[in-house]
């Protein structure tokens, strides 16, 4: 094979998989290919495939918010009711109890969990409400309605 040829050969590899880099990297032993070519390889494999798993990583770091309100039927505040966060992986339950304007506020969220949400004030439940693992937003805001019968 060609010294042309070699380095051909070795610059379309670069844009190949890591995996099929390392091993054209290898099998490329020739005397044409000095041990500067395959050696550059070995080093240019994971700054390619690199930036891939470098966006999915963020997207694994990034933290999620849900936020908003507990109303009754009138859209009244509810204060101090107890609004529950359901980790659907690891099943834990966080709580919060709703502000003078009812507000709830739940951070640092995973983007590769789903969750469930509700609140309860005297025995009285909302609708559950979930958040996807599937959904790409960062931000939520939901509001839960409590029939308390006022």
């Amino acid at each position: 094979m060609s010294r042309g040829a070699c380095r051909g050969r070795i610059l379309e590899a670069m844009m190949l998989p890591r995996f099929r880099v390392s091993y054209l990297a290898l099998s490329v032993r020739s005397t044409a290919v000095s041990s500067m070519f395959a050696l550059s390889l070995l080093v240019a494999a994971p700054a390619v495939t690199g930036t891939a798993s470098a966006v999915a990583e963020q997207r694994g770091t990034a933290q999620r918010v849900v936020s908003g309100k507990v109303v009754d039927k009138g859209d009244t505040p509810l204060k101090g009711s107890i609004v529950y966060l359901k980790d659907d992986k690891t099943l834990s339950v966080k709580s919060f109890i709703a502000d003078d304007g009812g507000g709830f506020r739940f951070g640092q969220l995973s983007q590769t969990t789903d969750y469930e949400l509700w609140a309860e004030l005297d025995g009285k439940k909302s609708n559950t409400r979930t958040i996807s693992s599937f959904d790409n937003k960062n931000d939520f805001v939901m509001n839960l309605k409590i029939d308390t019968g006022k």
